[in-house]
């Protein structure tokens, strides 16, 4: 069946009249007279009395119209929805967050300018670790990541670009000797018991931390291991040592740890975007984009390198 003669079908009989049908359409008459008698004969009934002035839907006709404009209004949403998906308009995005990314504040704003922007888009965040969500990207679990550097393995079949280079803060539990200070220096901590995470989940990270203390000269003492990045902040708490941990950590209102900003020789907690090579979605084109302006945008509270008070926690 031509969807064709569905819309001569539907315009016939909403305008009561092969003429008038015919200028609606923007075609002649005695075709689209033609095009509806095939149509009655191709289906083996016939949709309309012809009258003197104009035409009348026969009763086999009344119950084909409703069926022919549902079947057009069908034809209507897929191409809609084809275009808009073409557009990078409609849509379900699936993005990764390396551990603890989901507390950077432009995470929730890019979420939020890019469903004002493209409201028929749904997004679903799903938070993990760099060699996880390197695997989920290659499974096409997930569509787009925010992962720390370096990839594992190189990140064969990804293309991965650098996002931004987050300030660190130490973690110190309360009543700590040095938590009355605003700042400090890395070579201050050289006695006191590293809390970190397993070197597999953010090797970037973890090793920069551990360079970092080597440059201000020192090996650190290694405490206990914590599962995840954002773990440390617990175990702090705890008293179990202190912790480097990403700016954006400060928000986790873990009792009894308070933040404060490090000197020069504080190693970054770089962030990069992961995705599949040869992966052509205006749907990532646009949250890259929104995600890259927040990063602009951005501004840091403290841990930049200015002398800020300390927060507890």
């Amino acid at each position: 069946m031509d969807l064709r003669h569905l819309r001569y079908f539907v315009a016939v009989a909403e305008n009561g009249s092969f003429t008038r049908a015919a200028e609606q359409l923007g075609i002649e008459q005695p075709p689209l007279s033609q095009q509806i008698k095939q149509f009655e004969n191709e289906l083996g009934v016939l949709l309309f009395q012809r009258l003197t002035r104009g035409v009348r839907l026969t009763e086999v006709g009344v119950v084909l119209m409703d069926q022919a404009k549902a079947i057009l209004g069908m034809q209507q949403q897929f191409l809609s929805i084809a275009t808009g998906l073409a557009r990078g308009e409609r849509g379900h995005l699936r993005v990764g967050l390396a551990g603890a990314v989901s507390l950077l504040p432009l995470i929730p704003q890019t979420v939020r300018r890019f469903r004002e922007e493209w409201p028929d888009v749904t997004i679903s965040l799903e938070e993990s670790n760099t060699p996880a969500l390197r695997k989920a990207l290659h499974d096409r679990a997930i569509d787009i990541a925010i992962v720390r550097p370096p990839v594992p393995d190189g990140g064969e079949g990804l293309i991965v670009s650098p996002l931004l280079a987050e300030p660190t803060v130490v973690a110190l539990p309360k009543g700590h000797a040095l938590a009355s200070r605003p700042r400090l220096e890395l070579e201050m901590l050289a006695d006191e018991p590293l809390i970190i995470f397993p070197r597999e989940l953010g090797p970037g990270f973890h090793d920069a931390i551990l360079s970092a203390c080597q440059n201000a000269g020192f090996t650190p003492r290694m405490g206990q291991q914590a599962p995840q990045i954002a773990s440390t902040v617990p175990l702090v708490a705890a008293g179990l040592g202190i912790s480097v941990v990403p700016q954006s950590l400060h928000q986790i209102h873990s009792g009894g740890v308070t933040y404060h900003s490090l000197g020069p020789k504080a190693p970054k907690a770089d962030l990069a975007i992961a995705m599949r090579a040869g992966q052509h979605s205006p749907l990532i084109s646009h949250f890259v984009a929104i995600l890259r302006d927040a990063c602009r945008d951005m501004q840091l509270p403290a841990g930049d390198g200015d002398d800020t008070e300390s927060v507890e926690k």
